[in-house]
């Protein structure tokens, strides 16, 4: 199982969440409204602000659906500009099911 966490623009949630319902299997996501930058900032003369809004995803995927999730993300949420995003795929070692106590590393 991975996790996959994108960090997109605030207008792509919409276009991106509507694909990726169409993935068949797919497992379901959290959403998160956060801040940052990266190597591009940009400046303002008067109340300089680096941060730019993100919505964060948070996908936990099982290993056969990673690529068609991840290739999907990067296709829909590009525009081509400074500060699409970036999307990361990481090992979710375990989880657990907190209503029937479910634990497993498989967990879906």
């Amino acid at each position: 199982m991975k996790e996959i966490r994108a960090y997109i623009q605030p207008n792509k949630l919409s276009h991106v969440t509507m694909a990726l319902m169409e993935i068949p299997g797919f497992p379901g996501m959290t959403v998160m409204d956060c801040e940052g930058f990266g190597r591009e900032r940009t400046q303002h003369v008067q109340d300089y602000r680096p941060f730019m809004p993100k919505k964060r995803l948070e996908i936990f995927a099982p290993d056969n659906l990673v690529e068609v999730i991840f290739e999907t993300i990067m296709r829909v949420a590009h525009s081509g500009q400074h500060g699409d995003g970036k999307v990361y795929v990481l090992d979710a070692l375990e989880g657990g099911r907190i209503s029937s106590g479910q634990r497993h590393a498989d967990l879906g």
